[in-house]
């Protein structure tokens, strides 16, 4: 069975956050900080409804005047997508690090040089690419070519 989900929207009122539940009349509670929101609304709702507060979830809507709200929207797209080119950038200087290292035979020195990367970075980049990375969790950037021998560069 899937989870209810609850929005609490929460708008400054003074120095307090103040905070209602559009789908429970009556829902209400307030917060200094909106980090704290979650936990007081989740309390105010699991004491309405009479249910544990760990068995639904909990979505919090700040509310802002229009302009800021614009403002934090854009400001969140432009971080996101700065994220997707970070992890491109990745693959792509762990792609080009493993060909310069493995097929034009650089040192991991002279392929950071070449890369305006530290050799440190260079290091990480093919561990990650051979999964051999720390903490990498088998979640190491995919490279194409990485780990084959000179001579095989099929794909």
């Amino acid at each position: 069975m899937k989870r209810k989900t609850y929005t609490a929207r929460c708008q400054r009122s003074g120095d307090w956050w103040a905070i209602s539940v559009p789908g429970l009349r009556g829902v209400h509670t307030q917060a200094r900080r909106l980090e704290k929101a979650e936990a007081m609304v989740r309390d105010a709702i699991a004491l309405f409804l009479d249910v544990a507060s760990d068995s639904f979830d909990v979505r919090i809507e700040p509310v802002l005047p229009r302009d800021l709200q614009g403002k934090v929207g854009r400001a969140r797209k432009v971080r996101d997508e700065a994220e997707v080119l970070q992890r491109e950038a990745a693959i792509a200087s762990a792609e080009v690090a493993a060909d310069l290292v493995q097929t034009a035979h650089l040192t991991v020195r002279d392929a950071g040089r070449v890369l305006g990367l530290s050799h440190q970075r260079i290091t990480q980049l093919l561990k990650a690419a051979s999964g051999k990375g720390k903490g990498s969790h088998g979640r190491g950037i995919r490279v194409a070519g990485a780990g084959r021998s000179q001579g095989d560069r099929s794909a």
